[in-house]
């Protein structure tokens, strides 16, 4: 018990910092002394009410590129469930949505370590060792990666061929050139799905969205068949971000029965799961997701998730970007950073429905 507690002093006392290697050094699970666990359970409970609180406040929820609450939230969402973990320190699920909040902020390295330690409470966890195996891919230790990924395969074969189909799709879209028009030819109905951006406090519409919905007009008067579903719910001064795009593309001459708005989506991952369910029910064959260049390949990769899951299964994919205003040609974004590519990852396991925070009441997928 006197290793597992300094591994959770060492947690706090470094500010999240924590080696792998600390994780064979666990002992067994403390037990509380008697007359206690009431009491830990209300501090628990208190911490936990805590970070939900901290989550759910505001943030900017639809941009062109990273999709999270500011650095200083994340962090201290993760300081207070791994100060939970020490009050409970059979609760490996701490430990996971702990790691989830520091993938958020970016802080790979940290966040491999505690799935670590949650893979040494639960060797056979299927979740902690799916996660394992993208962060190790992420972070380019692909001889991990392949070794959670056998363990996945070990335990659920449906898992297994679920993530190799997501590592599939990643690598196919991330290494793809970005278009600036669209390389499908449309056999059948076809859909152009455009991608919101919040708007400003006033209810207009940042250069960002406005450059997004004028590719979109381009595309949608080349192919004058085309349905346009507009996706973003987040609402500034009575207007959602699909209610003015809409508005936009028919005051510049889009028919208003081709435009389909989404107004419910408040990130990159509600734009695919809600867009998902709208083209479904719409039957299209061919989809082009419209999107500034440094957030088009995730819109495309997620939405890809989402129809795996809901079908049908025949239809295409590509995507069309512009530029936002800081980039001066497609060689300044052609390259897959891997801050990207954690953050398509970190959505597309979102999107197929693993738990990002799974400790209640702090709970979302």
């Amino acid at each position: 018990s006197a290793g597992r507690l300094q591994v959770i002093v060492a947690h706090l006392r470094d500010g999240l910092s924590c080696s792998p290697s600390r994780s064979s050094q666990v002992g067994p699970i403390p037990r509380p002394a008697s007359g206690t666990s009431v009491a830990t359970r209300q501090r628990v409970i208190a911490l936990l009410s805590e970070a939900q609180a901290l989550n759910s406040s505001p943030w900017p929820t639809s941009s062109s590129t990273l999709e999270a609450p500011a650095s200083t939230t994340t962090q201290q969402v993760a300081k207070l469930l791994l100060q939970a973990y020490g009050l409970e320190p059979y609760r490996s699920d701490l430990l996971i949505s702990a790691a989830n909040a520091l993938v958020h902020d970016g802080e790979l390295s940290r966040a491999i370590a505690l799935l670590g330690d949650a893979l040494s409470n639960m060797p056979d966890d299927l979740d902690t060792n799916s996660y394992l195996a993208i962060w190790s891919l992420v972070a380019g230790t692909e001889e991990a990666a392949s070794r959670y990924l056998a363990k996945v395969r070990d335990l659920n074969q449906g898992r297994a061929n679920d993530m190799s189909r997501i590592i599939t799709c990643v690598q196919r879209v991330t290494t793809a050139p970005l278009m600036i028009e669209s390389q499908k030819v449309a056999k059948g109905r076809r859909a152009l799905v455009t991608l919101g951006y919040a708007l400003r406090h006033d209810g207009s519409m940042d250069d960002i969205l406005v450059a997004r919905l004028r590719t979109t007009l381009s595309l949608a008067a080349a192919d004058p068949s085309a349905l346009v579903v507009v996706t973003g719910g987040v609402e500034r001064n009575g207007q959602t971000e699909a209610s003015a795009m809409s508005q936009w593309l028919i005051e510049h001459g889009v028919r208003e029965d081709r435009v389909v708005e989404d107004n419910y989506a408040k990130n990159t991952v509600e734009n695919a799961l809600y867009s998902a369910q709208i083209l479904a029910a719409l039957r299209v064959d061919v989809v082009t997701v419209v999107s500034s260049a440094r957030h088009v390949r995730r819109g495309q990769v997620l939405l890809e998730v989402a129809f795996s899951m809901r079908g049908p299964p025949h239809v295409e994919f590509d995507s069309v970007c512009c530029l936002d205003g800081g980039d001066a040609s497609l060689d300044d974004v052609a390259r897959v950073s891997q801050e990207e590519l954690l953050h398509i990852y970190r959505d597309a396991l979102r999107v197929y429905g693993l738990w990002m925070f799974r400790s209640a009441p702090l709970l979302e997928h």
